[in-house]
């Protein structure tokens, strides 16, 4: 008998027990990047969405959860910065990772994007730090679209403020369009054919080039492709964009086909 191994009796029975079995070990299921991602307590669509666009082999998805209201509003948003830290520290403390992304588009306006990015190198110095308007900004201008036709669920109030951020930030916005819903529950529960139909609606207008869908409760990943093809235009949105910079961030260059025009885009420097 092998000398690590042993009868135990136990049950009237003997029990085989080999111990110090041989092992080999790999780079584990981030051996080309680990990446970490802070999901609001509320989100009920970013996993999935990610799920279906993740890369199959060899780069690791860590989320983490924090807390937020689920209604919507400026001061809500602001107060959830809070939160970030404590979420980030959730993350597997011993993998060394290539990007995170704090994943709400209005509470990174609300917020700040330098801001969110500081609270994350609190904890993870050094990382490459992503959010879904410093994401869509990154990939509407490496896909060369000029004129953004936004769309979004939010109330009146969300709306203004989130335009008028992201026309600072460079972005040109002609159109725009939203469901003016202030429950994000209701908002996850928008059905893919209603998102689509309202991409075709403000996306067909001349004066854009392209369209943006602001939210992560929203589901687009899945319908990207088809829209562009009703359109004839770039469609990006704040989890499609930001799964998408995530993965550049951290050198991974695949194209990813079935998503539309973006996982075919490389990041502009």
């Amino acid at each position: 008998m092998h000398s690590d191994a042993a009868n135990v009796q136990g049950s009237g029975a003997d029990l085989i027990n080999l111990e110090h079995l041989p092992f080999q070990t790999d780079g584990g299921i981030g051996s080309r990047a680990a990446v970490g991602l802070l999901v609001l307590e509320t989100d009920q669509t970013i996993e999935d969405e990610f799920r279906a666009i993740w890369p199959r082999d060899g780069v690791a998805l860590y989320a983490a959860r924090l807390h937020n209201d689920v209604i919507i509003t400026p001061e809500k948003l602001l107060q959830m910065q809070a939160e970030i830290p404590p979420a980030a520290k959730l993350l597997p403390f011993m993998t060394d990772f290539k990007a995170i992304a704090f994943a709400c588009t209005s509470g990174a306006l609300v917020i700040g994007e330098d801001k969110v990015a500081a609270l994350i190198h609190s904890v993870k110095p050094g990382v490459k730090v992503t959010d879904p308007v410093t994401a869509a900004r990154a990939a509407i201008s490496s896909m060369g679209v000029k004129r953004v036709a936004l769309l979004t669920p939010y109330v009146k109030e969300i709306n203004e403020r989130l335009r008028d951020s992201l026309v600072a930030r460079g972005l040109d916005i002609p159109v725009m369009g939203s469901f003016n819903e202030a429950d994000d529950d209701v908002v996850a529960r928008i059905t893919p054919d209603a998102i689509r139909d309202a991409i075709v609606e403000i996306g067909s207008r001349p004066e854009c080039d392209g369209v943006f869908v602001s939210c992560t409760s929203l589901r687009v990943a899945k319908i990207a492709e088809e829209a562009e093809a009703l359109i004839g235009k770039p469609v990006t949105s704040s989890n499609h964009a930001l799964a998408w910079h995530m993965l550049r961030l951290a050198g991974i260059e695949d194209e990813i086909p079935g998503f539309g025009r973006l996982f075919r885009t490389q990041l502009k420097a």
